[in-house]
């Protein structure tokens, strides 16, 4: 049976990678994970659940804001006292799958697609999703000189990052929206689309092999940044322009064994998203100062100030988005209907909101009960 709300195709999508059978590379920036210390631990502190660390695992990418902000400004660490927060950079969502499945890391960030692929392949026993974090940062980018309008992207070549994954099918149901049909193993038909890694997309994209590309951020803004023009912010596709792009996850064994440290590091996920609407040119600032720590290289302010803007930080999971974004991945074929009940189990973060005086974040039927 589907666990998926029903909704208007018009709501479009952009859905998920949902492929279970690929391995399927999450943002399209490689596999491996680079260790990272954990921060300093304050004098006088105690440990949380009795643990030595807690091992916390996100991407390089500004839709994992909340997990960069919070670990700059120590959020993390101080919620965790002196249990060490101890940091996993991954390069794609297989890799995050693993490094949890594996129990080297216990809590990670990343997107819908590597969710519920891990949820599928594990039939339901390794993850749950516990905690939203970012939606929206995903534009179709184009070269004005050769498409002006949406009409004008028929017959064109569009740039995705990769066979299966939230972009791809995001645009294969945005273009049979538009009536255009394309073999979604080929990417052939009315409209090509070319799977392409996000690190390529941009030299891609200047060389004229592509008109354009359906891309996250900061993939979106470097295109810009060639000369590109945003034709559509695929937020506006949305109600209440909101759908999900990152979600925070946990092993399903820590969660069970280790709910008060589990507790720990959502209160600082909601005091760090807090701390970012609060405050959005310092976490900006912040963020891209562990983009350099993490990777060597900061973004440039032309790339940096856009992307950040498109990018909504959330403890709400947007459950419903991901019922929606799952039910386009089976509309274009690529998956069949996967049962996701039980996916989420947002006991812990509603305890936290309630402390905190805020509202309860809906599962969408997705829940534990």
């Amino acid at each position: 049976m589907s666990a998926f709300p029903a909704t208007p195709r018009r709501a479009f999508a952009a859905t998920t990678a949902l492929v279970v059978l690929l391995v399927l590379a999450g943002c399209g920036y490689g596999s491996r994970a680079k260790e990272d210390p954990g921060v300093e631990i304050a004098a006088g502190a105690r440990k949380t659940d009795g643990l030595d660390t807690v091992r916390i695992g996100h991407f390089g990418n500004l839709t994992h804001g909340t997990a960069l902000v919070g670990k700059q400004k120590g959020f993390f660490q101080e919620e965790l006292g002196a249990t060490e927060a101890r940091y996993a950079v991954f390069n794609a969502g297989p890799s995050a799958i693993e490094a949890l499945n594996s129990g080297s890391v216990d809590i990670a960030w990343m997107g819908p697609s590597p969710a519920v692929n891990g949820w599928v392949k594990s039939r339901g026993r390794n993850l749950r999703i516990i905690g939203g974090s970012a939606s929206g940062g995903v534009k179709l980018v184009v070269n004005p000189d050769r498409v002006k309008s949406l009409e004008d992207v028929g017959g064109k070549r569009i740039a995705t990052p990769q066979f299966g994954n939230t972009q791809d099918v995001a645009f294969l149901d945005w273009a049979a929206e538009q009536g255009w049909t394309v073999d979604a193993q080929s990417g052939k038909g009315d409209v090509t689309v070319v799977r392409s890694d996000n690190k390529v997309t941009p030299d891609a994209f200047a060389a004229g092999s592509v008109d354009g590309a359906w891309v996250p951020e900061p993939t979106a803004s470097k295109l810009v940044a060639e000369g590109g023009k945003v034709l559509l912010d695929e937020a506006s596709l949305w109600p209440d322009e909101k759908f999900v792009i990152t979600n925070l996850v946990v092993r399903q064994e820590f969660l069970e064994k280790h709910p008060k440290a589990v507790e720990a590091v959502l209160e600082a996920s909601v005091s760090t998203n807090r701390w970012i609407n609060e405050h959005p040119d310092e976490a900006k600032a912040a963020a891209n100062e562990q983009l350099a720590a993490d990777s060597g290289k900061a973004l440039p302010a032309d790339v940096l100030d856009p992307a950040w803007e498109s990018i909504r930080f959330t403890d709400d999971p947007l459950a419903a988005t991901l019922g929606t974004q799952a039910e386009h991945a089976v509309n274009a074929g690529l998956l069949e209907r996967p049962d996701l009940k039980g996916i989420y189990d947002l006991e812990l973060l509603n305890k936290v909101l309630a402390a905190e005086g805020a509202p309860a974040v809906d599962d969408a039927g997705l829940g534990t009960s």
